[in-house]
């Protein structure tokens, strides 16, 4: 292997890790944030599990080989000739350069405590490296049916997850906060409750954050049929008992089981302990849902460690897998090597415990009030959602960013709208909306600088480093999530649709209040008149 080569590859490798850490500085909210928000967990243990879990999934979960073209962004005919050396190469330095751009637009996403989609990120890197690549080898490369996809996800996943936190919380609401009595009821109901929320989790677990090691298992004859354990890819049925069920029965007796195993072991718990009893700040029915969100934090953590490895390591394994082989072609799959794994799942950690925190403050506490019965609720909904979207009869590369954060407006709203801050959420939004074209003008600049030369690209990723390094610590002054959040999108004086919507919220809200107090004034004989002329 040629020197020059081997210090192209070396600096890939430093993108990859700094891909992987901003992996963890970012998507950390995604699981950790609502539990910062409810005081289920201090900043402290939040970044500490979800370091561990994060580690788990992405290191033992994750899966062993990968598709090169990632997302399905690219359609590649891998037996066309036109899938040459030149052809791998110019795929190569376009991943790079993909990866450099998602990772530089993550860097100022967390720097401001915005809550970005990391996946959509490195998408956007890939589509802007397809178009260069469609009009320099005269060719068809984008899926635009996948690039369709991933825009309407941008609306369909942060809905259904709201809609599914919304009436998870409104139904622990009417049930159980709601009740004469909140503890006993709790004492009785919460076991029934906590059965489809492990079942939930027990399906998501194999088909999503375990997908890894049951193929691994698979190809080592541990398992017989992996289809009996995950769901069919294609031409399935909605029929458990099919031998290409979407949804397999053994899947979902397993999952039965867990949901069973589960209930009943909260079900004894909350008969021999005192949930009256004050412990970390909580009591009674809060108190039984700080561990019910804290265990669904967990598996969030752990199943985007395993999910979005990928985002890092998927485009660098096609990259070792080009630079490194005597013929430079590029294949339909790339296996991960170990190190390589161990690479991103260390990255994803370390970014979590260093600047993880910066997002989690976004979601746990700036978008509304949280507390451990509604991050139950948030977390329940984007898991549910996260899982129907990732099945085969639908296979829609949907944000866990997105969908979380959708979750927490969604339990926000059964406390009425002004009790969501929609001036934060339009600005969330606006950055997912931003994601996908500044990833792709990033790599498109990087791409089309290094003219496909291995010394430019060498000379041009350090310079990009530098240049980051200098912003940063330009802005070096301690920037407080609020300040960065009014900052973002506007010049202080132009009033945005989320602010007007949010003033608008404030105004029918009270005047609503008002109307019912002259209505109970009227009722009761009384004058409502004052209450009437209270109204804006």
């Amino acid at each position: 292997m040629e020197p020059i080569t081997l210090v192209l590859i070396g600096l890939a490798l430093i993108v990859c890790a700094y891909m992987a850490w901003n992996i963890g500085a970012n998507d950390v909210a995604n699981a950790m944030g609502t539990s910062v928000g409810s005081r289920a967990l201090t900043l402290k243990q939040a970044v500490v599990i979800a370091a561990v879990f994060e580690f788990c999934g992405a290191f033992f979960a994750g899966d062993a080989v990968t598709d090169t073209v990632r997302k399905g962004i690219l359609s590649v005919d891998f037996s066309d000739p036109m899938v040459d050396a030149a052809f791998s190469q110019d795929i190569a330095f376009g991943f790079i350069a993909a990866m450099m751009a998602a990772a530089t637009w993550l860097t100022i996403a967390t720097r401001y405590g915005l809550p970005v989609s990391t996946t959509h990120s490195i998408i956007g890197g890939i589509l802007g490296v397809g178009l260069i690549l469609e009009v320099k080898h005269d060719t068809s490369l984008i899926d635009w049916e996948v690039v369709r996809k991933v825009v309407m996800s941008w609306i369909a996943s942060p809905l259904m997850g709201g809609l599914l936190a919304f009436f998870s919380y409104m139904i622990i609401k009417k049930t159980i906060l709601d009740s004469e009595n909140p503890i006993d009821r709790s004492r009785w109901l919460a076991p029934i409750l906590a059965f489809p929320t492990f079942f939930v989790l027990g399906l998501a677990l194999q088909f999503k954050a375990l997908k890894g090691f049951i193929s691994r298992a698979d190809a080592n004859g541990w398992i017989e049929d992996k289809r009996a354990w995950l769901p069919a890819k294609e031409d399935g049925v909605f029929d458990p008992w099919a031998d290409n069920a979407w949804i397999p029965i053994n899947s979902v007796m397993l999952a039965a089981f867990i949901g069973a195993i589960s209930s009943l072991v909260l079900y004894m718990v909350l008969r021999r302990i005192d949930i009256t009893e004050e412990k970390r700040g909580f009591r009674g029915v809060e108190r039984i849902f700080v561990w019910l969100q804290i265990i669904t934090a967990a598996y969030v953590a752990f199943a985007h460690g395993a999910n979005d490895r990928s985002n890092a390591i998927g485009p660098m394994a096609a990259v070792w897998q080009v630079l490194s082989s005597d013929g430079g072609q590029l294949m339909e799959q790339a296996p991960i090597p170990l190190w390589l794994i161990l690479l991103g799942s260390a990255g994803i950690a370390i970014g979590v415990m260093t600047w993880g925190w910066r997002v989690m403050e976004t979601i746990g506490k700036k978008i509304t009030d949280i507390t451990p019965t509604r991050g139950f609720a948030a977390e329940f909904g984007a898991a549910t959602t996260i899982l129907v979207f990732s099945m085969p009869f639908l296979a829609v590369p949907v944000s866990t960013t997105h969908t979380l954060v959708g979750a927490v407006v969604g339990v926000g709203l059964a406390g009425g709208a002004k009790a969501v801050d929609f001036r934060v959420f339009g600005k969330i939004a606006a950055s997912w909306v931003a994601s996908v074209p500044a990833a792709a003008f990033g790599a498109i600049v990087l791409f089309v600088a290094s003219g496909g030369d291995s010394l430019n690209m060498i000379v041009l990723l350090p310079l990009s480093f530098l240049a980051i390094g200098f912003a940063i610590w330009k802005s070096s002054g301690e920037i407080h999530v609020e300040e960065a959040l009014s900052d973002v999108g506007g010049d202080g004086h132009a009033i945005t649709p989320f602010e007007l919507f949010h003033e608008h919220a404030e105004a029918v809200e009270k005047t609503v209040e008002h109307m019912l107090e002259a209505v109970n004034l009227a009722c009761d004989g009384k004058d409502p008149s004052e209450a009437i002329s209270m109204q804006p």
